[in-house]
């Protein structure tokens, strides 16, 4: 079995994170990052509401998105990314 490092600080995931859903990320790399989502419920969390909230905005057609909205939706996510980091 190899050795497969996890990842050790919450800002690695978030680094890593666009990378990991779009599954460009390296094998081993996913690997390590999946490791410290199994450890980490903050980053878990962080995670699922991210995938979850690209997943909406992809099924949405972009002019359904008032502005104000959109902006609404970025304020919270930073919002919501600071607190799952801080909490960890």
């Amino acid at each position: 079995m190899d050795f497969v490092p996890h990842v050790a600080r919450c800002d690695e995931c978030v680094d890593l994170l666009v990378d990991y859903l779009e599954g460009s990320l390296a094998p081993a790399r996913a690997r390590a990052l999946e490791i410290h989502l199994e450890l980490c419920p903050s980053c878990w969390t962080f995670v699922s509401t991210y995938r979850g909230t690209v997943n909406v905005a992809r099924s949405l057609p972009v002019d359904d998105i008032p502005p104000e909205l959109t902006q609404r939706l970025i304020e919270f996510l930073k919002k919501e990314k600071d607190g799952a980091l801080h909490s960890s």
